[in-house]
């Protein structure tokens, strides 16, 4: 725990790696923009988040979790279950926050402004699981570091969170393969490739579901579950109906998508 960056850092680069090489050798479907376009913008926006997140806070979701505990503030700093159950509660707590910020930043019009960049993708692959707006990334910390506060969840439950988060939207984004009973067992656990592809359909009854980054199980209490897409998951389109334009996947368009009028006047 002295150095949680290394735990982060080693942990986003080996999924990197793995996410890679899982796509080059078992793909799930066929391309259809440029990956050198579509991975420039990317990642690019990814080095601007972290810049940007960096700049903003003074203080990121470990170090608050290090500052509740023991204040008598949050909800687990009120109860003594055993060490390990508190991380656990807090793990789980602070993946429903995820997923509640999902729902909204879908059913809110000035948040989807933001949100839509990363359903503009028009492939899926591992990249687009770090593919957010620099603002999104910045109102989504601020939520983070608010539910740190009231859920008070041990400095460890945090720090798995953030790696268990880099990690399973990676893989989940991933345009990879997995055999159709691999597939259904895992669903019971973590979200998978196929489950949350059909959130990033061209069709708005599915792309409102599956919500979840890391558990499945949210979408399936709330009602939100979506098994397959209507078209299958080799025929289905993936992205925005009105940005579906390959050429303009590039760094700048992506960052001023937000600000381009009406969500309707599309590309």
């Amino acid at each position: 725990m002295s150095n949680p960056n290394y735990f982060r850092f080693g942990s986003f680069a080996v999924m990197f790696a793995v996410m890679a090489s899982w796509e080059m050798l078992a793909s799930r479907r066929l391309i259809v923009a440029s990956k050198p376009l579509r991975w420039s913008g990317n990642l690019g926006v990814l080095a601007i988040d972290v810049a940007l997140v960096r700049l903003i806070f003074a203080v990121l979701p470990l170090e608050m979790a290090r500052r509740v505990q023991g204040t008598g503030l949050g909800i687990l700093n009120t109860v003594s279950p055993p060490y390990w159950l508190k991380v656990v509660i807090g793990l789980m707590l602070l993946d429903l926050v995820i997923y509640l910020q999902h729902l909204m930043f879908h059913a809110v019009p000035i948040f989807w402004r933001l949100h839509m960049m990363h359903h503009a993708d028009l492939d899926l692959d591992f990249t687009t699981g770090v593919r957010f707006h620099p603002l999104e990334i910045v109102l989504s910390m601020a939520i983070k570091l608010a539910a740190v506060v009231l859920i008070a969840p041990p400095p460890l439950a945090v720090l798995l969170f953030e790696i268990l988060l880099n990690a399973t939207s990676m893989f989940n984004h991933g345009n990879v393969r997995l055999p159709p009973a691999i597939d259904r067992f895992l669903r019971l656990l973590v979200v998978t490739p196929d489950m949350h592809r059909v959130h990033h359909s061209v069709l708005p009854r599915e792309s409102n579901s599956n919500f979840g980054f890391n558990f499945p199980w949210w979408d399936r209490i709330a009602g939100t579950y979506r098994d397959q897409p209507s078209a299958g998951h080799e025929g289905m389109t993936i992205g925005l109906a009105p940005f579906q334009n390959a050429k303009r996947q590039t760094l700048l368009w992506m960052l001023l998508l937000p600000f381009r009028g009406r969500y309707e006047e599309g590309a």
